[in-house]
C-alpha cells in the first residue's frame, strides 16, 4: 500500500511535467513562437505509447529526453501523434495540453484507488508534516546552507586533482651529559608541504617543498644519525624540493614509482618493519643501515613494489645522482666520482597479526662512506624483525656491509608497548650498534627511550631521553645523553 501511495504522489509532478515538458521543449531550444495562426485546429487523435523510443523524433541526446521517458515507461501519461511524432519543437495547444493533462490525472486516480489508502492515514501524514513543520524548515534551511557553501568551495577550490597536505615538526633537545660541539639546549625544525596529485584516483604525483633548521644527538660528523625529523636544508631555512616523484600501478598488484629527486634506499621498500621507524625522535630509529648501504636523495631514480600475495611484498629500487646533485655529467649508469649509484631489493612479510619480517640486499657504488672503505663499491645484506604480540611488540635488525678494505656490522633491538595510557599512543625502548661510517674510530652507540603521545589528529607530542657513546677511546666526552621534545603538527 505505501508503495503505490508514493507512487501516486510522484506522479503528481509528473502531470505538472506532462505540461512542463511538452511546452517547455520549445523554451529551452531557443525556438521562435509561432503565431496562432500557425496551430494546428483540426481534431487531432494522439497515439497512446509505451516506450518513448516509439516517437521518431525525440533523441536520446536531446535536453528533456529523460523527462519524456520517465512520463512514458513510469506513468504512461504521455502521448503522442498518430505518425509516432512528439513535435517537441513547437508549440503547445490548449487542446493538447488538456489531453496530456487528463492522461496523467487518470494514472494519479488509478494509483489511489489501487492504494486503498486509508483516511485516517491520510490524517496522520497530515498531523506529522504539521507536527514536524519547524523541524523540516529547520532542515530544508541547511540544506540550503550546505548546497550553498559547497557551490562557494568548488568555485574557490585549490584544485581539482591536487590536495596539499603539510606536517611540521619542532625539535627542543637539552644536554645532559655533555659531548663534543653539543653543550647548549638547541632547537631544530622542519616545515613540509606536500602537493599530492592523482589524475586518475589510483596514482600519485607528489612535489614536497621542504624547509629546516639544525640538528642535534650528532655527534663528530653525524656519526649518531641526528634527529629523526630536522632541517638540515642549510641555514636560514631555505625552502626546496625534497621529493618530486610520479607513482602508478600496472595491475592489480604492481606499483611503479618514477623519481625526479628524493628518493632512495628505505623509500623504496613498503615498510622498514621495524615499529621505531617514525616514532623515534633519534633518526637511529629508522634503522641506519638503509642510508649507509644505499645512496643519497637527491638523484633520479625508478622503483617497483610487487605484491606476490596478499602478506608477501618484493620491493626494488635504483637511485642514481647520490649524494651529490644530480647532474648530466654523473648520468644514471655511472657516477663521476661525486655521486652514488645505488639499488635495493627487499622481500617484506606483513601481516596484520603476529609476524612482520623482510630480508634487503642493497648496492652503491661508494665505498668510501665506511670507514676503511675503498673504491670498488658496498654490498649490505641484512634481516629485519618484528614480534607483535597485541599489547607489545619486540623488533629489531641486524645488517652486514662489506667493502672493499673492510666490513661492517651494526644492528638495533627493542621493545614497545602500544596504546600505552592512551589509545594510539606508543612506549618504546630501542638500542644498538650504529654503522661505522667515515670518521669513526669503532661502531657507534645509541639507546633511545620515546614516549609518542597523539593529542588528536593534528598533533603529537613525543618526549624522549636518548643516549649515545661514539665509542672513541680519545676522550670521556665523547658520550652523551639528552632530553628530547618533539611537536608534530599535521595539517
Amino acid at each position: 500500500m505505501a508503495k503505490l501511495f508514493w507512487q501516486s504522489l510522484l506522479a503528481v509532478p509528473a502531470a505538472l511535467g506532462a505540461a512542463v515538458a511538452v511546452s517547455g521543449s520549445a523554451i529551452a531550444a531557443e525556438a521562435a513562437t509561432p503565431l496562432v495562426s500557425d496551430f494546428d485546429q483540426d481534431s487531432v487523435q494522439l497515439a497512446q505509447i509505451t516506450s518513448v523510443s516509439e516517437l521518431t523524433d525525440v533523441l536520446p541526446s536531446d535536453w528533456a529526453f529523460q523527462a519524456l521517458q520517465s512520463l512514458v515507461e513510469n506513468y504512461g501519461c504521455i502521448q503522442g501523434y498518430p505518425d509516432r511524432t512528439f513535435r517537441g519543437q513547437r508549440s503547445l495547444t490548449r487542446f493538447e495540453f488538456a489531453a496530456g493533462l487528463n492522461s496523467c490525472l487518470d494514472v494519479i486516480a488509478t494509483l489511489i484507488a489501487q492504494s486503498g489508502i486509508n483516511p485516517d492515514d491520510l490524517a496522520t501524514i497530515r498531523r506529522l508534516q504539521e507536527e514536524f513543520q519547524a523541524e523540516l524548515a529547520t532542515l530544508r534551511g541547511r540544506v540550503d546552507a550546505l548546497e550553498a557553501e559547497t557551490a562557494t568551495l568548488r568555485a574557490q577550490q585549490f584544485s581539482t586533482t591536487t590536495k596539499l597536505v603539510g606536517q611540521a615538526d619542532f625539535n627542543i633537545v637539552t644536554p645532559i651529559d655533555v659531548i663534543t660541539g653539543e653543550a647548549s639546549t638547541s632547537v631544530a625544525a622542519r616545515a613540509r608541504l606536500n602537493f599530492d596529485s592523482s589524475f586518475t584516483g589510483n596514482d600519485r604525483l607528489r612535489i614536497r617543498l621542504q624547509s629546516g633548521n639544525g640538528n642535534a644527538v650528532s655527534g663528530t660528523n653525524n656519526l649518531l644519525g641526528g634527529l629523526a625529523n630536522a632541517g638540515n636544508s642549510g641555514p636560514d631555512y631555505n625552502v626546496g624540493v625534497d621529493d618530486f616523484y610520479y607513482q602508478f600501478p600496472v595491475g592489480s598488484r604492481l606499483t611503479v614509482t618514477a623519481s625526479a629527486r628524493g628518493l632512495s634506499d628505505s623509500d623504496w621498500v613498503t615498510s622498514t618493519i621495524v615499529p621505531f621507524d617514525g616514532p623515534s625522535v633519534a633518526d637511529a630509529g629508522s634503522p641506519l643501515f638503509y642510508d649507509a648501504g644505499g645512496g643519497g636523495t637527491n638523484g633520479a631514480g625508478v622503483g617497483l613494489s610487487f605484491a606476490l600475495t596478499d602478506n608477501i611484498v618484493l620491493d626494488a629500487g635504483y637511485t642514481a645522482g647520490g649524494q651529490a646533485a644530480f647532474t648530466p655529467a654523473s648520468g644514471i649508469f655511472s657516477g663521476d666520482g661525486a655521486s652514488t649509484q645505488s639499488y635495493i631489493a627487499q622481500l617484506s612479510f606483513l601481516s596484520d597479526g603476529f609476524l612482520d619480517a623482510g630480508i634487503a640486499y642493497l648496492h652503491n657504488d661508494k665505498s668510501a662512506l665506511f670507514q676503511g672503505g675503498a673504491a670498488g663499491g658496498t654490498d649490505t645484506f641484512a634481516g629485519l624483525l618484528n614480534l607483535d604480540f597485541g599489547r607489545f611488540f619486540v623488533a629489531g635488525h641486524g645488517a652486514y656491509s662489506s667493502f672493499n678494505g673492510g666490513n661492517d656490522f651494526s644492528w638495533t633491538a627493542g621493545v614497545g608497548i602500544n596504546n600505552f595510557l592512551a589509545e594510539g599512543a606508543q612506549l618504546g625502548v630501542y638500542g644498538g650498534q650504529l654503522p661505522q661510517l667515515v670518521g669513526a674510530a669503532n661502531n657507534p652507540f645509541l639507546v633511545e627511550g620515546y614516549y609518542e603521545i597523539p593529542f588528536n589528529q593534528f598533533l603529537t607530542i613525543t618526549p624522549a631521553v636518548i643516549y649515545g657513546d661514539l665509542n672513541s677511546a680519545a676522550a670521556d666526552d665523547e658520550t652523551g645523553l639528552w632530553g628530547a621534545l618533539r611537536a608534530t603538527f599535521r595539517f
